[in-house]
């Protein structure tokens, strides 16, 4: 068996339409590397040239706006891939993707996947079904963004955090952003976003500790985020 039959990218993403043979192919095709937390994946405005397989860790995807501010689009977690849409419009990248946290990847150049879209329907629909679910996922995002207050936003956030990417065996979310991060999440300045977690935690709800943060009353949370 080869490692891409195993590799948990497989399972939750478009390749699970691939059978043996195409995964067999794209083991000979595909290049592994480690990126360190930090580190980019790939820069806005860049030609890709394929897709990233994330087998390990977790990426943010962000924008630059014209004052210099992130903006953070997406958290993208091991058993997701990276840079579909700019391959198939064939067009740089629109985002920049870098390592939260140490991170194992591999790349699949443009020729080969394009290969397995022209052969295999499966794949080809799961490809699109991603693309549309990412496009559904930017409908929501700028609906939360134009209609809650940046209060609600941010602990629709907290919640999301924790539901998405889990919590640490100390109780704080596992995914450690920080301050500035997690004010380009919900839109907002770096002061405000301290500003209402410390109000936050003075309320009983979250509990701080250094970038660490605890949820403590995820019913209120959830009341605040509706």
């Amino acid at each position: 068996m080869s490692k891409c039959e195993q590799c948990i990218v497989r399972q939750f993403s478009s390749l699970k339409a691939l059978n043996k043979e195409e995964l067999l192919r794209m083991a000979d095709c595909k290049t592994s590397y480690s990126i360190k937390k930090g580190e980019h994946i790939f820069e806005e405005g860049e030609i890709t040239k394929g897709v990233f397989c994330i087998k390990e860790g977790i990426c943010k995807l962000s924008k630059l706006s014209a004052n210099g501010k992130e903006q953070i689009v997406k958290l993208v977690k091991s058993g997701e891939l990276l840079g579909q849409r700019s391959m198939i419009s064939d067009e740089p990248t629109n985002l920049s993707a870098v390592a939260l946290e140490d991170m194992e990847v591999c790349f699949i150049p443009k020729t080969d996947v394009m290969g397995f879209f022209n052969t295999n329907n499966g794949f080809s629909m799961n490809v699109m079904k991603t693309i549309c679910g990412d496009l559904k996922d930017a409908d929501d995002q700028m609906v939360t963004m134009a209609q809650k207050n940046v209060k609600e936003r941010l602990a629709e956030t907290l919640l999301y955090l924790e539901e998405s990417f889990g919590k640490n065996e100390d109780g704080s979310l596992h995914i450690q952003l920080s301050r500035d991060e997690l004010a380009g999440m919900i839109g907002t300045a770096t002061e405000s976003c301290i500003r209402l977690l410390s109000e936050l935690k003075k309320n009983g709800l979250i509990e701080l500790s250094g970038k660490k943060i605890m949820l403590l009353d995820k019913i209120k949370l959830k009341r605040m985020a509706e």
